[in-house]
């Protein structure tokens, strides 16, 4: 009878295993509950101030969260830092070729008899060309890095997009789309393996 208690023994551990999830499994499901998030202020200055403002008005446009200004109200909390940085990116560049080559002989003689003989030749050769190039471009980059934080504390989500601008979008509003989108794709996964 001791071999099958020790045999018992060394399962319950396996058994207690099994019963936990996954720390990501855990997070899917908290992020499968979520229905209203509160937006936190980004750390980085007036430009996350704007960014935050975009990420709340994308955030309600995907039509799968409630947005709430009443902190105590949400199931989460999107806290994080965001900046968008407009720059000059200044290229400049120069080429050029020149050549110079010059010959040239000179001689001269006289004689008592007042003859003289004199003798010049000369060459020259010139070519240049110079070309430069001096180019100056206004660039606008954003950056966010947010966390979705449960009301336990946990973190259950989280994303980083950049953008130097999209085709019909400023920087800003395009880091905004994206995490709006990461958020709601990964959210109905989340709700879909639950």
């Amino acid at each position: 009878m001791a071999p099958l208690l020790y045999i018992l023994m060394l399962l319950v551990p396996f058994a207690a295993a099994d019963d936990e999830q996954a720390p990501e499994e855990e997070t899917a499901g908290q992020l499968a509950k979520v229905r209203r998030i509160y937006v936190d202020i980004l750390t980085g200055g007036d430009t996350a101030l704007q960014i935050r403002e975009l990420l709340m008005t994308s955030l309600q446009r995907s039509k799968q969260f409630i947005i709430t200004e009443n902190e105590d109200k949400a199931d989460a909390v999107l806290k994080g830092a965001g900046e968008d940085e407009v720059f000059t990116d200044t290229f400049q560049a120069s080429e050029g070729i020149n050549a110079h080559s010059q010959l040239g002989e000179g001689g001269s003689a006289s004689t008592r008899n007042y003859a003289s003989s004199t003798s010049n030749h000369s060459a020259g050769l010139t070519i240049g060309e110079n070309s430069s190039r001096h180019t100056e471009e206004r660039k606008h980059e954003a950056i966010a890095t947010v966390r979705l934080v449960g009301k336990n504390g946990d973190v259950i989500w989280s994303a980083t997009a950049e953008s130097l601008g999209g085709k019909f979008l400023g920087a800003s509003a395009d880091v905004a789309d994206k995490i709006a989108k990461r958020l709601v794709a990964d959210f109905k996964t989340a709700k879909a393996s639950k």
